[in-house]
């Protein structure tokens, strides 16, 4: 599987899958924050929870087998360190994703100009930093755990795990997107970021996924091993071949 993945031509094409399916999932999550304070919330919080998660059924079900579809460096961060995905090509996974993320962002700039808070995830007005940091752990852990267990070979589902890992999605917006924005990844969150020049809540995002991520690959290493499985492999790096 790593030979196939180190093909010439494979490399290329697996980042700039990457890349697509982050721009495509920014636009449609910070996309969705943008029209719902220019409408004055005409979408409402149910359709902005739900349409970054439809756009993970599409980017994994067309990208999947390109990429691996992780479109979030905290997901890149675990599979390497479950031994499913090489170390060498996660800078260019995790520059790719930033690429992508900031020109959703630059595009929703160019298309609608300012609104709010250009598609910025914060905390509640009712919530404190450290709830929102606690929680953006939380949902990473879970969010993560169920990418690493749909791609382990006991319970790998192929196409199916788009269905899982959106209905985690899901879950957690709905309950926890007036927390903390249920961002679970620092790229989505720092693209508005850039576009706004607001850093001061991005350690929130940052460091919180982070830690969530780290969570999720120490309860898979209890519960299914060290990793390194050939169904897990394929899961997180693609089938891609020639």
């Amino acid at each position: 599987m790593i030979r196939a993945f180190s093909q010439p031509g494979n490399g290329s094409r697996r980042l700039f899958g990457e890349f697509l399916g982050t721009y495509l999932l920014v636009l449609a999550a910070a996309g969705a924050d943008v029209v719902n304070t220019a409408t004055h919330g005409g979408l409402g919080h149910t359709a902005m929870v739900m349409t970054p998660a439809l756009m993970i059924i599409a980017v994994v079900l067309f990208i999947g087998p390109i990429s691996g579809a992780h479109l979030n460096p905290v997901v890149t961060l675990a599979f390497a360190l479950r031994r499913d995905f090489p170390w060498p090509r996660v800078p260019g996974y995790v520059l790719v994703q930033a690429a992508g993320a900031m020109l959703a962002s630059a595009t929703l700039l160019a298309v609608f100009g300012h609104y709010g808070k250009d598609g910025m995830t914060v905390p509640g007005p009712e919530f404190s930093d450290y709830q929102a940091f606690t929680v953006e752990v939380l949902l990473t852990a879970g969010l993560v755990s169920t990418v690493l267990a749909v791609a382990s070979g006991a319970q790998n589902v192929g196409a199916l795990s788009a269905f899982g890992i959106a209905a985690y999605i899901v879950m957690a917006g709905l309950w926890a997107g007036p927390v903390s924005g249920a961002s679970m990844n620092p790229i989505r969150s720092f693209a508005p970021d850039l576009i706004t020049g607001d850093f001061s809540r991005f350690w929130i995002y940052a460091t919180g996924p982070v830690a969530g991520s780290l969570l999720a690959v120490a309860i898979a290493r209890v519960l299914r091993g060290r990793g390194g499985e050939a169904a897990a492999e394929r899961a997180a790096q693609g089938t891609l071949r020639g």
